[in-house]
């Protein structure tokens, strides 16, 4: 018997009522323009007339359905009101713009959004009549059963009491049989909302829900997000932990030479500065895409940047020896930014956990392919002494996987590990097409 009471005693069920009754109130507006055909015919027959407004007031309420906009009021109120787990229609977050490039600028990554079927075009109008026509159904009944319950009860010490609405009468025994009937006539109303609700309730999933095609449109921009925050982490992971080592090894040559050699240590000073200032650059960009801000136009680094990145390295005290071959300067987009960030992430670790020894950089940019080396001493680092193994510096673990997993997304292919007995040597072959 609880169990059967208990839906009476939830909020759920008269929030899903009023969201029922609001859909009978806003048709009201169309119910003028639905009298026109009628008045258009005065000889019709009575019934004739009042079917030619109801199928009038049902087409401009389909009508009003079609729109897309419609439906997203629709999903966000059922979300609210019936409490019904409803996603948004696909394309509600789809990115503001693709990876590397401004706001704005349209990518082909993006999932488009699937061209609706006839069927799935008329499941919002169907949704919307439905909700109408209960919303009417439940206000008339419940409307009638509440004044009745309220009504009855007021003439309960007469021996007779009653009622007539619309032609039909209602008389009951006097004494506390109107009370009986009265709260009969208040549980039958609170029983039609529940009904109303619940119709709306077990439909809305199957009308407003997402059809087969926008679900896999759904995933597609779920997988899009996905992408686009692992490649924000990425970049996060190559600028911060590039300037950081950078930064910390500046910071012990300028505070070792401070007093020998202050030019020096103002030279490593202003690198830092510089460092950490691009580093910024690239943390509020990273941030305002996370918080999904309209963030300002993203601050790439191509190979075109690749001398201010090895100036950093000498300025941190690092010997390098960079030999650059094939045309360079042709080689645009994504594999340009692309090859920055892997030799940036190289270069990182090089510095991290090199021994103090030259450190070769090798790019050739041939008809076909982009070729990336960058060797290093490792064992112990010369200027100190102590040991430039893995656990010199501390690191998170994600700098060669998601260097593999950059290469891997370009086709190319990627070798990292020892090269002889004191040396570790990356590898990076991309596939690449230079422009005319």
């Amino acid at each position: 018997m609880m169990r059967g009471i208990r839906p009476l005693l939830r909020g759920s069920t008269y929030s899903g009522a009023l969201f029922a009754f609001c859909g009978a109130l806003v048709s009201l507006p169309l119910l003028p323009v639905a009298l026109l055909p009628a008045l258009a015919w005065p000889t019709a027959p009575y019934g004739v007339r009042i079917g030619l407004v109801l199928l009038s007031w049902a087409a401009l309420i389909g009508v009003v359905g079609l729109a897309r906009a419609t439906r997203r009021v629709l999903i966000a109120d059922a979300r609210r009101l019936l409490r019904v787990p409803l996603p948004d229609p696909a394309g509600a977050h789809r990115p503001a713009s693709s990876p590397g490039t401004s706001p704005g600028t349209s990518t082909s990554t993006e999932p488009a959004s699937p061209a609706p079927t006839p069927a799935a075009r008329w499941r919002t109008p169907l949704w919307l009549l439905l909700h109408v026509a209960l919303g009417w159904i439940g206000a008339l009944a419940s409307g009638v059963l509440i004044i009745a319950g309220l009504t009855l009860p007021g003439n309960w010490l007469r021996a007779e009491a009653g009622l007539s609405l619309f032609g039909w009468s209602v008389r009951v025994a006097g004494g506390w049989a109107s009370w009986v009937v009265a709260l009969g006539c208040l549980l039958l109303a609170a029983t039609v909302c529940v009904v109303v609700t619940g119709a709306l309730r077990w439909a809305a999933p199957k009308l407003l829900g997402p059809s087969s095609a926008e679900r896999l449109a759904l995933a597609a921009e779920r997988e899009l997000r996905l992408a686009e925050r692992n490649r924000l982490a990425h970049e996060l992971h190559d600028s911060i932990g590039h300037t950081l080592t950078a930064a910390t090894i500046q910071a012990a040559v300028a505070g070792e030479v401070l007093s020998a050699d202050p030019v020096a240590a103002r030279a490593a000073m202003r690198s830092i500065e510089e460092s950490t200032r691009a580093a910024l650059e690239d943390l509020d960009y990273v941030l305002g895409a996370l918080r999904e801000e309209k963030a300002g136009t993203a601050p790439t680094r191509t190979l075109a940047d690749l001398p201010e990145l090895l100036d950093r390295l000498r300025h941190a005290g690092a010997v390098v020896e960079p030999e650059l071959s094939g045309e360079l300067a042709q080689v645009h987009g994504t594999l340009s930014r692309a090859a920055y960030r892997i030799l940036q992430e190289g270069l990182t670790n090089a510095l991290r956990h090199g021994a103090g020894g030259p450190i070769e950089v090798r790019v050739t940019a041939a008809s076909d392919a982009l070729e990336i080396d960058v060797v290093n001493r490792t064992g112990v680092r010369a200027s100190t002494g102590k040991s430039a193994g893995p656990g010199a510096f501390p690191t998170s673990g994600h700098g060669l996987p998601g260097l593999a997993e950059r290469v891997r997304l370009l086709h190319g292919e990627v070798e990292a590990g020892p090269d002889g007995p004191r040396h570790w040597r990356l590898a990076v072959r991309l596939p690449v097409r230079l422009s005319a």
